[in-house]
């Protein structure tokens, strides 16, 4: 690979790790062709990137991101590194990565996290992170709780007209 090259793949990089809130890095080294292809359709289908890149390349392109420092992540590159990219949802990709190793005991290994900028080192956070809520499950149980509330009342109106006039729920 010429420099060039490599100074293109670092700026493509520099990039992505701007434009994607979250992004975990992985090793899956000893992966068959077949098995990383399967890994990158089941990334595919839940709206994940992934690719393949050089330690040296991620750590220059790490190192680009202005605002924050990456440097926790550095000593995990090593190795075969995949980076999984992920614009809005942080625990879509620890739950393929957990999806895929149904199929495939203990592979990818998680060796870091970034999730808005908020870091996770080592494979032992895979659990966790997928079952964070994402932005929208969250929202979603917000509104639940606040209609909560006037749900109750709204019941308890109801049930209490329905009982007005002398008549007894439940008797004819």
């Amino acid at each position: 690979m010429t420099r060039e090259e490599k100074a293109q793949i670092i700026e493509e990089l520099t990039q992505k790790f701007a434009d994607n809130a979250h992004f975990y890095v992985t090793d899956a080294s000893g992966f068959t062709v077949e098995q990383i292809n399967n890994f990158r359709r089941l990334c595919f289908k839940s709206g994940i990137e992934y690719r393949v890149y050089k330690n040296s390349l991620i750590q220059k392109a790490l190192e680009n991101q202005k605002g924050t420092d990456y440097s926790p992540i550095f000593s995990t590159l090593s190795g075969f590194s995949g980076v999984m990219f992920s614009k809005e949802v942080g625990n879509a990709p620890a739950k393929v990565i957990k999806e895929f190793r149904k199929k495939l005991e203990g592979k990818p290994v998680l060796k870091a996290a970034s999730l808005k900028s908020e870091f996770y080192i080592g494979d032992e956070h895979v659990n966790a992170l997928s079952e964070l809520k994402s932005r929208d499950e969250l929202i979603g149980e917000i509104i639940a709780l606040l209609q909560s509330p006037a749900r109750t009342v709204i019941a308890g109106l109801l049930h209490k007209k329905g009982t007005e006039g002398g008549e007894q729920p439940g008797t004819n």
